[in-house]
């Protein structure tokens, strides 16, 4: 197999962290996360300084936020929320980045007060900021490329994407900036998610360098950092290869000396913001089998449904499935594997060769670590599972606790109302 997809835990440890946290819950492994950052920071381990920021909107959870803050990594945040949760880790300063889009003044405002840097998405954002609050000491722009880029289907193709500044537009936000006393730059992009192509982030790459060279030689800004952004992929599929971190590492290296040796740029810090890279395949949904029906297909049942897990529903994305205690069995049933939403799309695996699944197994939701319980939903009244850390020393520890219904009626408990 390429890359072969491993559950952590044993039939009989999962019975009994069951016990205590009844499923379904979404659990991640700390050893791996760690792996997957110091992987990251490796490839990029020969340029002058090197800076990941988390996506939080991939897991945004406090204390997977620690483990990113204990491995020198930053965030990248999108909301008020998100920035709330970085200075509860105590990731403040130019540790954040505030990369958000139609973004309202308080996320501004409290990006300002931590000292974030702030990586504006239009254009009129430089107005909006200094009238509604002011401007950084360190300003970044989102570059859209527009169709010097593919895109693909989770991110759109950059022509029809709502992000970033076109190539004039970036000019002038630049000189605008630079006219209004701003001294310290940035420069970001974002067009690609769960990309495997290695010869995608070459590309990238060298079309973010090359606009960084001619917006010092037109404007004479010396840019601090150049943030590729992220979308390293999962290879959510057992065939697919992984991204080649090696290869992608050395290539970025040759095309950064290249287009900055000449222009005295190789002081240019170069920054990433994963999520899905860091996160996801240290995730698992672990979910029950309650129910088994035979109609035009066979079903199993799990006590879990896409409110759990969107990403089945959202995109046709393929997730792998194992069943603990099973995984030496043949593979000579083929179910739908489904939830109990009153959604007909509410499947995590269609026509899915697996072994035969009986009542009470336990089914494993494989790379779940990203985009996961993060997008979870309250429709049908369905509740939020819990989240767990599997430690580094064995230990499971929760680090959030499942929804109960008193949370789902919280908000409808005010004076007047019904309830």
């Amino acid at each position: 197999m390429a890359n072969e997809k491993i559950f952590p835990l044993t039939k009989e440890q999962v019975d009994e962290i069951a016990k205590k946290y009844p499923t379904p819950f979404h659990i991640y492994d700390e050893k791996k996360i760690r792996e997957n950052l110091r992987t990251l920071k490796n490839a990029f381990a020969w340029a002058p300084a090197f800076k990941e920021h988390y996506a939080v909107k991939a897991a945004p959870n406090p204390s997977l936020l620690q483990i990113m803050k204990d491995e020198d990594a930053g965030t990248d945040c999108s909301s008020l929320p998100e920035l709330l949760l970085s200075e509860a880790v105590g990731i403040t300063g130019e540790e954040i980045m505030l990369t958000s889009n139609d973004t309202p003044i308080d996320e501004f405002q409290k990006a300002l007060e931590l000292g974030a840097i702030i990586n504006l998405d239009d254009i009129t954002h430089i107005e909006y900021l200094e009238k509604n609050a002011r401007l950084p000491k360190c300003l970044s722009f989102r570059y859209n490329p527009g169709d010097l880029i593919e895109g693909n289907d989770i991110i759109g193709k950059p022509t029809e994407a709502k992000y970033g500044l076109t190539k004039e537009q970036i000019f002038n936000a630049y000189r605008i900036a630079k006219e209004k006393g701003i001294k310290r730059f940035g420069l970001h992009t974002m067009v690609i998610s769960n990309e495997l192509r290695n010869e995608g982030f070459l590309l990238t790459a060298k079309i973010m360098f090359e606009l960084a060279a001619e917006i010092k030689k037109e404007l004479g800004i010396d840019f601090e950092f150049v943030n590729l952004g992220g979308g390293f992929g999962v290879a959510y599929r057992p065939e697919e290869s992984p991204v080649d971190f090696k290869f992608v590492g050395e290539g970025i290296k040759e095309l950064y000396y290249k287009i900055f040796e000449p222009l005295n740029m190789t002081t240019t810090a170069i920054k990433t913001e994963s999520g899905r890279f860091i996160t996801g395949p240290a995730g698992f949904l672990v979910s029950k089998a309650i129910h088994e029906k035979h109609t035009y297909k066979d079903y199993i049942g799990l006590d879990s449904c896409m409110a759990n897990l969107m990403r089945p529903a959202l995109y046709g994305a393929y997730h792998h499935i194992t069943v603990p205690g099973k995984e030496n069995l043949p593979l000579d049933h083929t179910y739908d594997v489904v939830g109990s939403l009153c959604e007909n799309n509410d499947k995590f695996a269609i026509d899915r060769k697996l072994p035969k699944i009986d009542i009470g197994d336990y089914v494993v939701i494989h790379d779940a670590g990203a985009h996961g319980h993060a997008m979870g939903f309250n429709y049908n009244g369905k509740l939020r599972s819990a989240e767990l850390l599997l430690k580094e020393n064995g230990e499971v520890k929760l680090i959030r606790r499942a929804e109960t219904v008193d949370d789902y009626f919280a908000t409808l408990k005010f004076d007047g109302g019904i309830m």
